[in-house]
């Protein structure tokens, strides 16, 4: 004979497990994003000053935060790598660098709104809010506000 569960145990159980997967699902898709506040900054293949160094890179350059250990960052570049930097050289600020050659900077949040500006690839834009709807409300050089497509950046 088959185990009778009551109704509201099943709905219990039910509301539990969409609970955790929504919370799960939120994990997974934020990602935490830093940048490189002093003028320069070594990236390590371990958390200690003694670890090889890798790469010397450029003020503003974003990285996706992906563990936090001490004074120790674990971070991804945009093609994926993963680098240790010191927690001190990186930015309350953040930035997001143009991925196109040449990207359109938009007086609105949209494909058809006039253009303000353009700046070439790798050119840093600090990172000012997400729109939620796929673009990202960015400052040139502490003057031109606009709006990007978050696809044609890296950082965001």
């Amino acid at each position: 004979m088959k185990p009778q569960h009551s109704p509201s145990l099943v709905k219990l159980v039910g509301l539990i497990v969409a609970a955790g997967l929504l919370c799960c699902a939120g994990v997974a898709r934020a990602a935490d994003y830093v940048s490189v506040g002093e003028s320069s900054a070594i990236l390590y293949d371990a958390p200690s000053l003694k670890a090889k160094k890798l790469f010397v890179v450029n003020r503003y350059m974003p990285f996706e935060q992906v563990v936090v250990l001490d004074n120790w960052v674990k971070v991804r570049d945009r093609s994926g790598g993963l680098y240790w930097i010191e927690k001190n050289a990186l930015s309350v600020k953040r930035y997001v660098f143009a991925l196109t050659p040449v990207l359109d900077v938009r007086a609105e949040p949209e494909l058809g709104a006039s253009r303000l500006f353009q700046v070439r690839q790798q050119v840093a834009l600090e990172y000012l809010e997400s729109t939620g709807a796929g673009w990202i409300k960015v400052r040139h050089q502490d003057t031109d506000i606009g709006y990007v497509s978050s696809a044609d950046v890296w950082g965001d």
